[in-house]
């Protein structure tokens, strides 16, 4: 190899390494602006059951909560926060036949019922939305107070749900569903209840139209 080869191989090497250096740089710098998010998550099965509940009755329901906490500063100040809440709920109400007691009498065919519980509130599926949101300087909100508030309008819609229409519906409708599937198979379902719970499952059984919010329909043939 001559010097003028040697020279240019050399010269070769040291511009591929300046170019490879100052590549290396700017790709750097650009990526040093980029934010590196990294997100794991762990799902963790903490019970599974066995459930036999069936859902007879769905009821959507809106409401408007309003919250309001004053504080009072060394009592010259009062310091307050408020917000206001509008919360949507679908709300689906059946059985859970795991907690009804019976027993079979073959020589009849008949289902024998001795105890029917009562109807309850299977599953709710919320939604909320703060407006109005006002807060003081040092009575501010919190994470603690904004579950609160979520609990409690959680739990008066369970509430109106419970006392709207939607226990007696699912009432019915699984009395309905009990009695045609037990014919179907040629089968009689015999309710012996106690006196209390022949009387709550009468009251849940029964409409009642001022309840509702509506009056009774009387149709007529002209």
């Amino acid at each position: 190899m001559d010097s003028n080869t040697l020279f240019f191989f050399i010269l070769s090497l040291f511009i591929g390494a300046i170019l490879g250096a100052g590549m290396y740089f700017f790709l750097s710098r650009r990526n040093s602006g980029k934010s590196n998010n990294k997100v794991e998550a762990t799902v963790l099965v903490e019970r599974i059951e066995k459930v036999f509940k069936v859902v007879m009755a769905e009821g959507y329901f809106t409401e408007i909560y309003n919250y309001q906490n004053d504080k009072s500063i060394w009592n010259l100040i009062n310091d307050k926060k408020k917000a206001l809440v509008i919360a949507k709920a679908k709300v689906l109400v059946g059985y859970d036949f795991g907690k009804m007691k019976f027993h079979i009498s073959e020589t009849d065919k008949r289902i024998i019922i001795d105890f029917f519980p009562e109807p309850e509130v299977l599953s709710m599926d919320t939604d909320y939305k703060f407006y109005d949101i006002e807060q003081g300087w040092l009575n501010r909100f919190q994470s603690d107070d904004y579950t609160s508030i979520l609990n409690e309008a959680k739990q008066t819609m369970n509430e109106k749900a419970l006392q709207s229409d939607l226990p007696r519906i699912a009432t019915n409708q699984v009395q309905l569903m009990m009695f045609q599937l037990a014919a179907t198979m040629n089968w009689k379902i015999d309710l012996q209840l106690p006196e209390t719970n022949r009387k709550e499952l009468e009251e849940f059984s029964t409409y009642k139209p001022t309840d509702a919010g509506i009056d009774s329909l009387d149709w007529k043939k002209e």
